[in-house]
């Protein structure tokens, strides 16, 4: 409840002044319960649990933090994924950039019920994804100058991890890690092996907006090739990276 209301404020306090209206949590999922018919609790009751980490990288080398459009682009297929989660699925969102905790110190943590349909949890992220352009233009969120993917996902597999649930890890990035493990952005850069295999188990990462930070579809397909070595020394199932879709 104390991320439901985090994300509320958040959301109402940076959208309204844009257009948007931020729902009241409460009110949303309360009306959403009565409205409930049997058939779709039996429905979402006989999908099978997931786990879902959102990232977003708030660093300056990601479009996604000044253009709406592409904010909005990402913020749909986000959301399509979690529409089809089924009932005590998680959702996770986090924010990285600079290794920093104090600039990322955003947390939203909720478990899909007849509460918290996936629908709404859905929209409530959606929200929040398309709105991050005018988050970092307001000030509330601050336009890092590092992309730490690598020292992220690290404080991921030890802080949520894998296991008991399949788990899918979504970073909306371009991918170009620019930290003191390597600058990804030299074209004669690589990702560093991984510390053995802390995403074994997991079902998949995606990368989406990889390479748009650059802009050349080389480069894109470069760090493609990076991203998929890394991804399947780590253990993940599956790795998708996508720069348009």
């Amino acid at each position: 409840m104390l991320m439901n209301a985090m994300l509320a404020v958040v959301t109402a306090t940076a959208l309204v002044g844009g257009g948007y209206l931020a729902a009241d949590a409460s009110r949303t999922a309360d009306a959403a319960l009565r409205a409930t018919p049997v058939n779709y609790l039996s429905d979402h009751a006989n999908i099978a649990p997931r786990r879902i980490v959102v990232a977003i990288d708030l660093s300056k080398s990601n479009p996604l933090i000044d253009s709406p459009e592409f904010a909005a682009k990402v913020a749909d297929r986000v959301g399509d994924e979690i529409r089809g989660l089924g009932f005590a699925s998680e959702v996770h969102v986090r924010t990285f950039g600079s290794y920093d905790a104090s600039s990322n110190n955003f947390h939203y943590d909720v478990q899909i019920s007849v509460r918290n349909r996936p629908e709404v949890v859905a929209a409530e992220v959606e929200k929040l994804i398309s709105g991050t352009p005018m988050l970092v233009r307001q000030g509330k969120w601050r336009a890092q100058g590092n992309t730490n993917i690598l020292a992220f996902m690290d404080n991921v597999s030890n802080a949520i991890g894998c296991s008991g649930l399949p788990t899918s890890i979504i970073l909306a990035s371009d991918g170009i890690e620019d930290s003191e493990y390597v600058r990804l952005g030299h074209a004669d850069a690589h990702l560093p092996a991984p510390d053995g295999r802390p995403f074994a188990g997991c079902s998949d990462l995606q990368i989406l907006g990889l390479g748009e930070g650059d802009r050349s579809p080389s480069e894109t397909v470069r760090l493609r090739g990076e991203w998929n070595r890394w991804a399947h020394a780590a253990g993940f199932a599956r790795f998708q990276g996508l720069n348009d879709w």
